[in-house]
C-alpha cells in the first residue's frame, strides 16, 4: 500500500508499487482508491440463501487494530445512527445480490469523520468476529450456514431482526504488546478461563498445549455481553482481569489498556488508534507511588486486624477472671 498525498508524487509511487506487486505477485496490477484520513472500519454482516433472501445483520466496529488487522471488534457501533445504519445496511444487501451470494458473509467499509462511506471489500466467509453479531441479534450464524448449505430458507425477515444490547470482543493473541506485538510461542503453563454472567470465551487451547509457530498467533476469542456498551464494557474489564494465562505473552494487557481509556469508552477513536494513543511503556508494572499507597493500605488493614484479635482475647481473658472470680 502507498499513500500519495499530492500529484508529483504519483508517478513515483505508482511504479513502487507496480515494482513490489510484480516481484511479490507475479503481476502489476494495482488499485487506485481514494485514502480516508481517520476512518473508523465498520462492517456489516449478511446472510443469504439459495432462495434470493438477503438480509444484513446490522454491523460490527472493527477500529482497534494493529498492522492493520483487527485485535477488538464490538456491536453495534458507538457510532452509526439509525438511518446511517439503515443506509449501510441496504448497501451491503445490495453488494450480495448483485454477485447473487450465498451464505453468511461481510461487507467491509471505511467510515469518515464526516460520516461518509465508502466499500472497502467483501470477505465471502464467517469471520472471527461473528460471535458479537450473534450475541447482539440471538441469531446462531453457524448454524444459518448448514441450513443454506441443506438448501432451507432463512426463517427470518429483516424486519424480524433487532439489536439487543451489546457486545464487544478482544482477540487474545500469543503477542507481546510491549515489543511491537511480536509473535510469541510456548507452552501454556496457566491456562484458566474467566466466566460469570454475560462471558463467553471460545478457544482451542487448554493449559498445558503447546502454542506452535506454524499458525496463526490467536488462543481464543474472549467476548462480553451487556444490556448497553457502558456494562459490556465493564464486564470485559473483569473478564481479562480473571483470565489466567502463563507460559507466553498475550495480547490481554493490551485489551485491558483500551477498555480503560477515554477514547475507546467514550467511541471517539478510529484505525489509528494504536498510533495515537498506545506506547509499549503504558503496560509496565504499578508505578512506585502505586505501590506505596497499597502497601500502606494493606499494613492498616493488618493493623486493624491484629487490634481486633488483641480485642477479642482481653474480652475472653477478662470473662475468665469473673468467672474464676
Amino acid at each position: 500500500m502507498r499513500i500519495v498525498e499530492n500529484h508529483e508524487e504519483f508517478i513515483e509511487q505508482m511504479n513502487l508499487a507496480v515494482s513490489e506487486a510484480i516481484s511479490s505477485f507475479g503481476n502489476g496490477a494495482v488499485f487506485i482508491e481514494k485514502y480516508v484520513a481517520s476512518p473508523r472500519h465498520i462492517e456489516i454482516q449478511v446472510l443469504a440463501d439459495k432462495h434470493g433472501n438477503v438480509v444484513h445483520l446490522f454491523e460490527r466496529e472493527c477500529s482497534i487494530q494493529r498492522r492493520h488487522q483487527k485485535v477488538i471488534e464490538e456491536a453495534p457501533s458507538a457510532v452509526l445512527t439509525p438511518e446511517l445504519r439503515h443506509k449501510m445496511g441496504k448497501c451491503a444487501v445490495d453488494v450480495a445480490k448483485s454477485c447473487d451470494y450465498i451464505g453468511a458473509g461481510t461487507v467491509e467499509f471505511l467510515l469518515d469523520e464526516n460520516n461518509n462511506f465508502y466499500f472497502l471489500e467483501m470477505n465471502t466467509r464467517l469471520q472471527v468476529e461473528h460471535p458479537v453479531t450473534e450475541m447482539i441479534t440471538g441469531i446462531d450464524l453457524v448454524k444459518q450456514q448448514i441450513l443454506v448449505a441443506r438448501g432451507e430458507q432463512l426463517s427470518f425477515s429483516q424486519d424480524d431482526l433487532s439489536i439487543s444490547g451489546h457486545a464487544i470482543e478482544v482477540r487474545v493473541y500469543a503477542e507481546d504488546s510491549k515489543n511491537n506485538f511480536l509473535p510469541d510461542i510456548g507452552t501454556l503453563s496457566t491456562y484458566k478461563r474467566p466466566g460469570g454472567i454475560g462471558v463467553r470465551v471460545d478457544d482451542g487451547f487448554e493449559e498445558g498445549m503447546e502454542v506452535p509457530i506454524y499458525y496463526d498467533p490467536m488462543i481464543s476469542k474472549l467476548i462480553t455481553y451487556g444490556k448497553d456498551r457502558a456494562e459490556s464494557i465493564e464486564r470485559m474489564r473483569r473478564a481479562i482481569k480473571d483470565y489466567e494465562i502463563a507460559g507466553i505473552q498475550t495480547t490481554l494487557e493490551f485489551g485491558a489498556f483500551v477498555m480503560e481509556h477515554p477514547a475507546f469508552v467514550s467511541g471517539d477513536f478510529d484505525t489509528h488508534f494504536v498510533g495515537k494513543h498506545f506506547e509499549p511503556s503504558l503496560l509496565k508494572k504499578p508505578s512506585e507511588e502505586e505501590t506505596k499507597v497499597a502497601a500502606w493500605f494493606a499494613a492498616k488493614l493488618f493493623s486493624q486486624q491484629k487490634q481486633s484479635v488483641s480485642t477479642s482475647t482481653e474480652t475472653r481473658q477478662s470473662k475468665w477472671k469473673q468467672n474464676r472470680a
